[in-house]
């Protein structure tokens, strides 16, 4: 072969090796586009998520109850043991036996909205819980009454006592029973509070107040010692709440969630 024809065979070569560079280097870039774009992507979809859920990978619409503030039971001393618990109501929950109320329903609500909680011809059940609450003055038990949160209440008669089943309107907060079990029933996600309750009920709730009744609150919360305004406490789902006015003090009492509650 000539001087001339490698000069060429070489020339061809390395035409052929700069096309095969150029390829490669395409294919590369190619590559690179692609997986940007999938990065974007799952950015994107990472930071919908977080807006949704607020960031702490919690359910869309669903509250977050603000940190509690709590001490142990021990810190309270030695505590009367708690009483036996009444016969089970229409919601299979014990009513307290003997006990008066703490307050009538004289002063409830009628109608208009209390704490931006309104008052709508059905139950509403977007955001549907139950807390519980027990109140004892002086060491005796009180019984939160039926209706509250339940205008024009119209009782049903049940082997177990009577239930309340229907009335004029329902606010998002309302008892059904006397045996403490406080229904939230919201079109809405949100944190209510034991003072939202009070509200509608029309009964002032402090640090030294309860309904009528005055004298050092205790409050309890979930069998720990609460501390702070017992009208902060939130009605979180399955709650067990209870409210001491005066002494003794009583142990916290605790009910078993019926199935449906």
């Amino acid at each position: 072969m000539s001087k001339a024809d490698r000069n060429r065979q070489r020339a061809k070569e390395k035409i052929a090796q700069a096309k095969a560079l150029e390829v490669q280097r395409k294919r590369r870039r190619r590559w690179l586009t692609i997986a940007a774009a999938v990065v974007v992507v799952a950015a994107a979809a990472t930071g919908i998520t977080l807006a949704v859920s607020g960031g702490n990978g919690a359910q869309a619409g669903s509250p977050s109850s603000p940190h509690l503030s709590l001490a142990p039971l021990s810190t309270l001393g030695t505590l009367k043991p708690a009483p036996s618990p009444g016969p089970l109501g229409p919601e299979s929950v014990p009513v307290p036996p003997g006990a008066t109320p703490l307050a009538t329903t004289a002063t409830k609500a009628t109608g208009q909205a209390v704490d931006g909680i309104q008052c709508q011809t059905s139950e509403q059940t977007i955001f549907h819980i139950h807390a519980h609450l027990t109140i004892f003055v002086n060491g005796s038990p009180r019984q939160i009454p039926a209706a509250i949160g339940i205008p024009g209440a119209q009782a049903q008669n049940t082997a177990q006592g009577p239930f309340i089943g229907s009335g004029t309107c329902f606010y998002w907060l309302h008892t059904h029973a006397a045996d403490g079990i406080i229904h939230i029933e919201s079109p809405v996600h949100r944190i209510y509070t034991l003072g939202n309750f009070f509200d509608e009920w029309g009964q002032p709730l402090g640090p030294n107040k309860v309904g009528p009744v005055t004298g050092p609150v205790t409050a309890l919360y979930n069998g720990q010692v609460y501390k702070g305004n017992p009208r902060d406490i939130p009605l979180n789902a399955h709650a067990q709440i209870q409210l001491e006015i005066g002494t003794p003090l009583i142990a916290p009492e605790s009910i078993t969630w019926p199935s449906g509650l």
